[in-house]
């Protein structure tokens, strides 16, 4: 029944191109205006159109982009958004119940965040999208992205809000520093991570169930991976820094935190972007292949644990 849903498409409606461009060049002309808006009068009721603005811009391009690359008619601009605001919603809801009562400070933490959020994420695109009847890996890609990016611009709009607030008072400075890093590394994110995962999904999916088998465990596992030592970077930079140059400058005597040396405050920002670089870089090739592989049609069935989701036939469970 699953491979006869494969075969059957719905048309897919012709949207204008380039929309996700509109939507950017708009957003980020609104989001410019609103920062010098602010500067000019001092008026402090802008602040959260300039935090929301900010935080959602890349994000919602992103989600258009990607709408606009979507396999069958079943994936709808209302669907998409609904994911992306609920998906977005209910990850970084359980994410932070689940932090708050399991991680402890370890070597293991950036690890335990991975783990916990990557979960989150793929629990509540399972959750609004097991209506479809249809689940191809490309539209699981691009509803995993809705999810991931929905996760990254409320994360987001709660960095911006917290770096306002400093010992001097109010900043907008550091506002607009927060959201212009978060926006620049937003395409490889939590977006990026979540579509995989989607991909992932629906691969051996049908209308009736969701399959959960090796091979959704192990990209489960590698994406938290990468999550992990993404988040994990800025101390991974340090420790290497520390191997290459000696602790002089970095550490004093005590232990505590030092001056870096000329050397070493280079070399550590170095090491931190190629470090980001490098797990962009291998995110971005799974992505690719995974898209890719979608054009060779369904594979062999998988097998692995189904859950029913609830429409169509009862599904047996099958080892």
């Amino acid at each position: 029944m699953a491979g006869a849903d494969r075969q059957w498409r719905v048309a897919v409606p012709v949207t204008p191109r380039r929309q996700w461009l509109r939507i950017f060049v708009v957003g980020l002309a609104l989001w410019l205006a609103t920062v010098a808006v602010i500067f000019l009068t001092g008026n402090p009721t802008l602040l959260p159109t300039l935090v929301l603005l900010g935080s959602f811009l890349v994000p919602v391009t992103f989600v258009a982009w990607a709408f606009q690359r979507r396999d069958t008619g079943e994936v709808t601009v209302s669907g998409v958004f609904g994911t992306f605001l609920a998906g977005g919603v209910l990850g970084i809801l359980a994410s932070a119940v689940l932090e708050s009562y399991l991680l402890r400070p370890s070597v293991l933490l950036f690890l335990g965040v991975g783990l916990i959020e990557e979960a989150a994420k793929l629990a509540a695109l399972a959750l609004l999208t097991r209506q479809l009847r249809l689940k191809s890996v490309r539209d699981g890609m691009i509803l995993g992205a809705a999810v991931g990016f929905g996760f990254s611009a409320l994360e987001s709009a709660g960095y911006a809000f917290v770096a306002l607030f400093t010992v001097q008072g109010l900043s907008v400075v550091q506002v607009v520093q927060t959201e212009i890093l978060r926006g620049l590394v937003a395409p490889v994110g939590h977006g990026l991570w979540t579509a995989i995962l989607g991909g992932v999904l629906f691969a051996p999916s049908g209308r009736d169930h969701f399959v959960i088998g090796l091979r959704l465990i192990y990209a489960y596992l590698g994406v938290s991976l990468l999550h992990a030592l993404w988040d994990a970077m800025h101390a991974i930079a340090f420790y290497l820094t520390l191997l290459f140059t000696g602790s002089r400058g970095l550490l004093n005597p005590d232990g505590s935190l030092g001056r870096p040396t000329p050397a070493q405050a280079v070399l550590m920002p170095v090491l931190e972007g190629l470090g980001l670089a490098l797990v962009a870089v291998l995110g971005l090739v799974w992505l690719t292949a995974l898209w890719r592989s979608a054009r060779r049609g369904p594979g062999r069935p998988e097998s692995g644990w189904r859950v029913p989701t609830g429409f169509g036939r009862p599904v047996a469970s099958r080892p």
